[in-house]
């Protein structure tokens, strides 16, 4: 039996494109692994710590086993504990939609949470990086307003998959499937009806394989 945390960066819920798509994924999953326990976690509902002041200096006290206070200590355990719960999955189910070019701010929260050094990467003699979390699976629906294809000057708008294949690969991710529905808004409402459907039909097919 496997876990798969199924994480979704967006507030909209019932209107978002790519919550859509992943929950079409999460269905047709779940259909064919009924015994895998699937959980469920909306990054604008969960308690996330601002990664301010105190964890920074909490993060550097503890990891340079230097004197730290007891605020620091029960701040920094808060970040391990996320890290933990982050690491005890096996596959993993995102739903994220572009924002400004780029990923919601809550989902860039997680992350600055997620990446630590010893926890999710190390830096290795040589002074380059590897990634601790590996052999796992990695599924996203990415949606976007408009369109950015590869090889066209749209493309560099896209900071969205850009950074999540960069910044899940940095951490040990090399099984990244990313599905995109898109335009969600530039070219209408059927348009859009149009590409969701598509992409739906094929995260139902990519969920078989997963």
């Amino acid at each position: 039996m496997s876990t798969v945390l199924y994480i979704q960066a967006s507030p909209r819920i019932e209107r978002s494109y790519s919550i859509a798509v992943a929950n079409a994924f999460i269905e047709s999953y779940g259909t064919a692994h009924s015994n895998d326990n699937i959980i469920t976690m909306n990054l604008f509902h969960k308690d996330l710590p601002p990664f301010d002041g105190l964890y920074v200096q909490a993060k550097y006290a503890i990891m340079h086993g230097l004197k730290h206070t007891e605020e620091e200590r029960a701040a920094w355990r808060t970040v391990e504990d996320l890290i933990a719960e982050f690491k005890s999955a096996d596959k993993y189910v995102m739903a994220v939609p572009m924002w400004n070019f780029s990923i919601p701010y809550r989902l860039k929260q997680y992350i600055d949470i997620l990446v630590q050094p010893t926890y999710t990467f190390n830096i290795t003699d040589e002074g380059g990086y590897a990634g601790l979390i590996t052999s796992k699976p990695l599924f996203a629906a990415c949606s976007s307003g408009g369109e950015y294809p590869a090889g066209t000057p749209y493309e560099a708008y896209d900071f969205q998959t850009k950074y999540l294949k960069l910044i899940l690969g940095f951490i040990g991710f090399a099984d990244i499937r990313l599905l995109t529905v898109g335009p969600t808004l530039n070219q209408g409402p059927d348009v859009a009806k149009e590409k969701r459907a598509a992409a739906i039909v094929r995260a139902r097919e990519m969920a078989q394989l997963f």
